[in-house]
């Protein structure tokens, strides 16, 4: 192949990784859309696994886009008996962070993010069953407090 060749097909391939990129974060979008209707459904396992969805498509955007803009193309254009070792390196970078676990704090990050956003309550640390009485007991407590001022204040005057 002549060296044209070889920086068309660099080129080409640094367009792929960054439309690969723009995918990741369409997927990413619908991802965290998909989070929002499982929490507003009070299903938090099924919104837990679309939030590490969505950080792993950001994820993989970032080195999609890293890969296309970066070092990596000026190598290429220099070093091209190297090139299967580059491309070893790509596939070993991709691979890896497509393997990794997505760190929890993120997932209860985003997850509460999306659900402020949505305007919706996420109480992830009580089980689903205890959820209603314990919130219901702790909204009346509150109730009869204000009630308890409100009668007061009418008293007053």
């Amino acid at each position: 192949m002549s060296t044209s060749q070889h920086l068309f097909n660099l080129k080409f391939s640094a367009k792929e990784l960054q439309r690969n990129s723009k995918k990741c974060d369409k997927e990413e979008k619908a991802e965290k859309a998909k989070v929002k209707k499982a929490i507003q459904k009070g299903n938090v396992e099924v919104a837990r696994i679309h939030a590490e969805n969505a950080i792993r498509q950001k994820n993989q955007s970032v080195n999609f886009l890293r890969m296309s803009i970066s070092g990596l193309m000026d190598k290429f254009e220099h070093q091209f008996e190297t090139l299967d070792v580059q491309t070893a390196q790509m596939e070993d970078t991709m691979s890896s962070t497509t393997t990794l676990t997505t760190p929890q704090n993120q997932v209860d990050s985003l997850m509460h993010e999306l659900a402020d956003e949505a305007g919706l309550d996420l109480n992830m640390e009580l089980p689903q069953g205890q959820t209603g009485s314990v919130g219901t007991s702790v909204a009346s407590v509150e109730q009869d407090e204000l009630s308890s001022r409100l009668a007061k204040l009418r008293d007053q005057m």
